[in-house]
């Protein structure tokens, strides 16, 4: 049996940058933080030659291409498994729409325990090309190639993306007391609000000719940001993420929504100084950067959410369970 352990991120400003029609041009770059908060897939072996994929339903095949989970079926194809399995995800997340990046999660989470599986291990930067094959180039998903990225390396990062299709994973180099200091100010909470994050970013993909100028702006938060943290300007950190936020949702129609913008306003009227939905957008989870003192006033105007603790995480996907016979 093997069980893999496989970061959730939030991710801080240059989204959409990471998408192929954009940085093949221009070059892209994010800036993000993996969390406490894992996605789990234990593999083991059956007693016969079908596959089983247990998720939110159960799938039970006789043949690979009838699995209908279709990162764990791509995920098989590429590591060159085709029976006799046992396969599971668990998440700390709903399951549906998080905006934590949890689909590439997943596929990374996958590979990692798949190669472990086949008793060998391969590198993040493996993992995180493998993943994207997986998603953008096979199965032809209309996303960019950060979370995957994010998932494998884990960390806090500046994520680039080369227009010669090669991506650079640069730790970000601050005094571990900043980091935390960050951590404490900062709010994760869950809209309850759950969408396809396909639907609204198939339609950014296609507004990228329109929006160059925005995903510029967007991009160079990502160095203001990091100059933030390096200076220990903090709240100024927030300020940019409210700003970085007014942007994005500027690039597709349902990034946010008349639910989405009371819930932020009544967050900035109680003390948070900025903030975003994570991910795509149009639901799932409210990151807010909010002094320490404000917090409870932020907490008791968004009571009707629910909050979720969190850490910044070090490890990208490890094996946490390995016996194979």
């Amino acid at each position: 049996m093997i069980i893999t352990q496989t970061p959730l991120r939030i991710s801080f400003a240059g989204g959409g940058t990471d998408f192929r029609e954009y940085y093949q041009k221009k070059g892209g770059a994010v800036l993000s933080a993996t969390i406490d908060k894992y996605i789990f897939v234990v593999v083991k072996k059956r007693f016969d030659k079908k596959i089983r994929v247990g998720y939110s339903i159960t799938e039970m095949v006789d043949n690979l291409d009838e699995l209908k989970h279709e990162l764990a079926r791509e995920s098989l194809r590429k590591t060159r498994l085709t029976e006799g399995l046992e396969i599971s995800t668990m998440a700390d997340i709903p399951s549906a729409g998080s905006g934590l990046g949890s689909s590439s999660t997943v596929t990374v989470g996958l590979l990692n325990a798949f190669y472990a599986y086949q008793g060998t291990s391969q590198t993040a930067e493996t993992l995180a090309r493998e993943a994207c094959e997986v998603e953008i180039d096979i199965l032809g998903k209309p996303i960019g190639k950060q979370d995957q990225y994010a998932a494998a390396y884990g960390g806090f990062n500046t994520i680039r993306f080369v227009p010669d299709e090669k991506v650079k994973v640069e730790p970000l180099m601050i005094d571990e007391s900043i980091k935390r200091k960050l951590e404490r100010n900062l709010m994760l909470f869950y809209t309850g609000i759950t969408r396809e994050s396909s639907e609204v970013l198939s339609e950014q993909k296609k507004n990228i000719p329109h929006i160059v100028d925005i995903l510029d702006e967007l991009g160079a938060m990502v160095d203001q940001l990091k100059d933030c943290l390096s200076k220990e300007y903090l709240d100024d950190f927030g300020r940019i993420l409210h700003q970085g936020w007014q942007c994005k949702k500027r690039i597709a129609s349902k990034i946010s929504n008349e639910k989405i913008d009371e819930l932020y306003a009544k967050a900035l009227d109680a003390g948070a100084l900025g903030g975003k939905i994570t991910g795509a957008g149009g639901g799932g989870f409210m990151l807010l950067y909010s002094p320490q003192d404000k917090q409870d006033k932020v907490r008791d105007a968004l009571r009707e959410l629910q909050e979720l603790p969190f850490s910044f995480n070090r490890d990208g996907s490890i094996v946490i369970f390995n016996i194979r016979r």
